[in-house]
């Protein structure tokens, strides 16, 4: 596996070895040990799924506030999607700082979320489905969001056109108008 450290503190583009012959491919996505090398999380609590049907749905910007904040490891099982997430950490020096990366089912490639950062994605094929698997379970009351096109984050999705989304998504507020829930990295 490389991992490749990203413009985020502590969040890696993860690339495994893909082993192909005339009858598909094989790879290992996840190897715990080699998360455990590098001091990332590797004890995972829960694995989620995401199924979407069409081009073009966006969901997020997503977090969940401390104390039930989540480590994330996402990749696109099937399709591609474009993946963005931004560092609310206040204290962190890359504070605000986006990074958006094409996750892409035949490439295998995850990203390692840290905490305290919103996350985010774009569905840039029909049926897309993204797996994540996260350190901390669901909490509701912890939920949190920020609008998807927040001048605050300041990133270009470079798509033509409102996404398709959902009213919750729609209505986060912006990072103008709620404090950071994450002080610290």
């Amino acid at each position: 596996m490389q991992f490749t450290p990203l413009d985020i503190a502590g969040a890696y583009e993860i690339r495994p070895r893909i082993f192909r012959d005339d009858r598909g491919t094989f790879t290992t996505v996840y190897e715990a040990s080699e998360f455990v090398a590098r001091g990332l999380v590797a004890d995972w609590t829960g694995d989620n799924q995401s199924v979407n049907y069409r081009t073009g749905i966006l969901r997020g910007f997503h977090f969940q506030r401390p104390p039930h904040a989540q480590t994330k490891l996402v990749r696109a099982v099937t399709g591609r999607a474009f993946d963005v997430f931004v560092d609310l950490r206040t204290d962190s020096p890359t504070y605000l700082r986006s990074v958006g990366i094409v996750l892409d089912g035949e490439l295998c490639n995850t990203l390692y979320i840290p905490k305290g950062c919103g996350h985010a994605y774009l569905t840039l094929t029909d049926y897309c489905a993204i797996s994540y698997k996260v350190d901390h379970p669901y909490a509701p009351a912890s939920e949190g969001g920020l609008r998807w096109n927040d001048p605050g984050i300041g990133f270009e999705w470079g798509m033509a056109g409102e996404p398709l989304l959902s009213d919750k998504d729609r209505n986060w507020p912006l990072l103008k108008e709620v404090a950071s829930p994450f002080p610290g990295g």
